[in-house]
């Protein structure tokens, strides 16, 4: 069976291949800590040197993960051997982010070192890490709705917070998942008090679409793969708000 490369260094000769080797040398450091050590402070040592260390492409570059979503396999940078440099950060938006794939560190071990979801990497774009605890997104709960006599302003989201290529491919997702035209709308509650004001993401989807309410409830969990962490988002029908929703 040959082996289909997604990745190809040739179309960005001219980039810095290699990430920081302090950054590179403190994730192979980490990385050999027992999973049953690693605490908060390991997490954030971890976090804060990822996205610029050196790694290198697995044999088998592309998985599906047991969730159903590809994920692109890295493994520890090899001490003096030649292999295919990656770097999360190098590589974020011209391939990943493009791809729509997450990030699956050492999967040939029996527990993988550390996954991303698509939507962690998108954190990690906008803002620079791969998890934000602070938001003006809503707090999620289990059944996020819209009261009926509630005030919000409706808008778009904007590239800051729904990037193009993100748009692209949780648009594909949802096509295919027989979702035939998705929309969505950005709505902002509290809106003229700063103390409380939030924001959610509100998509055209409904149970109506699907024939058990479970079927409604997977797709919408789906989408939360695609998204960073702290966003909230809900399905309403369509006809709810006047004039709401655009094509996504």
């Amino acid at each position: 069976m040959s082996t289909v490369h997604l990745f190809n260094d040739s179309e960005n000769s001219n980039e810095n291949l290699l990430g920081d080797l302090s950054k590179t040398i403190n994730i192979n450091s980490l990385l050999e800590i027992p999973f049953k050590e690693r605490d908060e402070k390991w997490v954030a040592e971890f976090l804060d040197n990822i996205g610029e260390s050196t790694f290198q492409l697995a044999a088998s570059e592309l998985i599906i993960g047991p969730d159903g979503y590809p994920y692109f396999q890295l493994e520890n940078a090899p001490k003096d051997q030649n292999f295919q440099a990656f770097v999360i950060k190098h590589k974020l938006k011209s391939f990943l982010l493009k791809k729509g794939m997450g990030l699956a560190i050492n999967t040939h071990q029996e527990q993988p070192d550390w996954i991303f979801s698509y939507g962690d990497l998108v954190n990690y774009s906008l803002n620079n890490e791969f998890y934000s605890d602070e938001s003006i997104f809503s707090k999620k709960t289990e059944e996020a709705h819209i009261d009926k006599d509630e005030k919000i302003l409706v808008g778009q989201p904007s590239e800051t917070i729904l990037p193009k290529d993100l748009r692209h491919n949780l648009r594909e997702y949802l096509v295919n998942m027989g979702i035939k035209e998705p929309k969505i709308m950005l709505i902002a509650r509290n809106y003229d008090d700063e103390t409380l004001v939030s924001q959610d993401l509100v998509f055209n989807i409904t149970p109506a679409m699907f024939q058990t309410e479970q079927d409604f409830k997977q797709i919408m969990a789906s989408i939360s793969w695609f998204l960073p962490r702290h966003y909230s988002y809900m399905g309403i029908d369509e006809q709810t708000v006047e004039n709401g929703f655009m094509p996504l």
